[in-house]
């Protein structure tokens, strides 16, 4: 049997290549994200890589994807939870309701994922729970109201996941991506910006799957990518 990787947030862009890397890679894949389409697309171009629809931000069909996942392919030997909620505005411009949304997909989902993933991972001995992050992870600017404190929560929490099961064998990390991401809605939101400016999903899939292998004597919890010529 294949090892298995399951993927939160499989959209064009970083979710699909991450997808596609670890296929690559010898996995079996699972998908987890809310467009049916998409998934079956990516299901049908890629063997061994099996869709499974779900809002991660409802814990109950979360639960449920995890247990269809199991029966189907085992315990997983990556968990990449790349799913995002977003929503940009000033504290007193934001719907509270999506600052909450926002922290059921960013930090709960995080939370029942490692609650389910961790232990399993650990009576095997191996595996690795990676969340995808940005800057807003570390600081709060004007306008972000909505989405950066979601993301420092994330952050805090998959510290304190990694402290408590690194010792356990568990691999738990945070990739800080510090750029626009290359997908279609950005290179139409910053048509001046040269191909340098963005960064790549392919490379961004490239350092998930190096985290992820990494040897037990050179773990790293938090790291960041961004483009050669990211101002920061």
């Amino acid at each position: 049997m294949k090892p298995l990787a399951i993927v939160t947030g499989v959209g064009p862009g970083t979710g699909s290549a991450i997808v596609r890397r670890f296929h690559e890679g010898g996995f079996a894949v699972a998908m987890l994200a809310r467009n049916v389409e998409r998934l079956a697309e990516l299901e049908n171009a890629l063997p061994d890589a099996f869709a499974v629809p779900c809002d991660v931000s409802d814990p109950d069909a979360l639960q449920t994807a995890l247990e269809q996942i199991e029966a189907r392919a085992g315990v997983p030997e990556v968990v990449v939870h790349n799913a995002v909620g977003g929503a940009f505005g000033t504290f007193q411009d934001i719907d509270p309701a999506i600052l909450e949304r926002n922290f059921q997909v960013n930090v709960m989902a995080l939370l029942h994922l490692a609650r389910w993933t961790a232990p399993r991972m650990a009576k095997a001995g191996k595996g690795a729970l990676i969340a995808t992050g940005n800057t807003s992870s570390q600081r709060g600017r004007a306008h972000f109201a909505g989405f950066a404190p979601t993301k420092a929560a994330q952050r805090i929490l998959a510290e304190s996941i990694a402290r408590e099961m690194g010792p356990q064998g568990v691999h738990v990390a945070y990739l800080l991506i510090d750029a626009v991401i290359d997908v279609p809605w950005t290179r139409e939101r910053y048509p001046d910006k040269p191909d340098d400016f963005f960064i790549r999903p392919v490379d961004i899939a490239e350092e998930i799957w190096h985290v992820a292998h990494q040897p037990k004597s050179a773990w790293s919890f938090l790291t960041e990518v961004r483009p050669f010529a990211e101002s920061w």
